[in-house]
């Protein structure tokens, strides 16, 4: 997964210059188009689609490398109309706008029509450094 400029900027702040930002509330985006560390990609857009909530539980290392995943399912149902297909997905600090945190391609691109759902399981979302 890749951070995005925004979140590299904040954290660079934090360490080195003693800037507080306060904690954001994550949401995971579905986009149809890689949204790129300076955030230019394609999110899904529709009237049925809302961004989800997403939390983590604690960092972890496995092999050397350092990880978080999230902590529950994420359910994007009730979808009214095609989506396109999704390639990528992001994390944002905020369900509507916001800035993008983090962003990686899906591992199998899907196409989403009306009626479908997508789920994501428990631990399907790593954001690792390591």
């Amino acid at each position: 997964m890749n951070a995005s400029n925004y979140l590299e900027t904040v954290a660079l702040n934090h360490f080195f210059r003693g800037r507080s930002t306060p904690p954001p509330q994550c949401s995971l985006h579905l986009y149809i188009s890689n949204p790129t560390d300076a955030d230019i990609g394609t999110e899904v857009n529709g009237a049925s689609y809302t961004p989800q909530r997403i939390t983590f539980r604690e960092p972890e290392s496995i092999d050397g490398k350092t990880h978080i995943a999230n902590d529950a399912e994420i359910r994007f149902t009730g979808i009214q109309e095609n989506w396109g297909t999704i390639t990528h997905f992001g994390i944002r600090d905020a369900i509507n706008g916001g800035n993008l945190l983090a962003h990686a391609p899906v591992e199998v691109p899907r196409e989403i029509l009306a009626g479908d759902e997508s789920i994501w399981s428990i631990g399907s979302i790593r954001i690792s450094k390591g």
